[in-house]
């Protein structure tokens, strides 16, 4: 199911599995920084050390296919100026169910709710 919600101003997609766990549009909140590229800030958010920390804890707590071995090998890399991650890429490697990424012309990357708030908080 998919419904919106308005943060100043800006249509946020939450898509809802039929369980609790409600998934927010990363990119719908990226295309309030930048609206004609919202990918790039995505992107650019995927770099942060602290982003790829944040989700392999996540991930470790709320995930037990989660492969931990994959994810030491990004988190050593985050914050180097080399350093790229797509959201699909860290999906598909580290067995991830906290973000859903989609290509195409309606897709996107999102975020579990309760990850997301936690994220965007700061709150632990």
């Amino acid at each position: 199911m998919k419904a919106t919600i308005n943060a100043k101003g800006t249509e946020i997609t939450v898509l809802s599995k039929g369980d609790e766990n409600d998934f927010i549009s990363l990119t719908d909140i990226a295309r309030y920084k930048n609206p004609d590229e919202p990918k790039d800030v995505v992107k650019n958010w995927m770099r942060s050390r602290s982003t790829i920390e944040f989700l392999g804890l996540w991930e470790k707590l709320n995930n037990p296919d989660f492969k931990g071995v994959e994810f030491d090998s990004f988190i050593h890399e985050a914050g180097s100026n080399a350093f790229t991650l797509s959201p699909q890429k860290w999906i598909s490697t580290t067995n991830a169910v906290g973000l859903l990424s989609k290509s195409g012309r309606y897709g996107g990357t999102s975020i579990l709710g309760s990850a997301a708030i936690k994220q965007l908080t700061g709150s632990k």
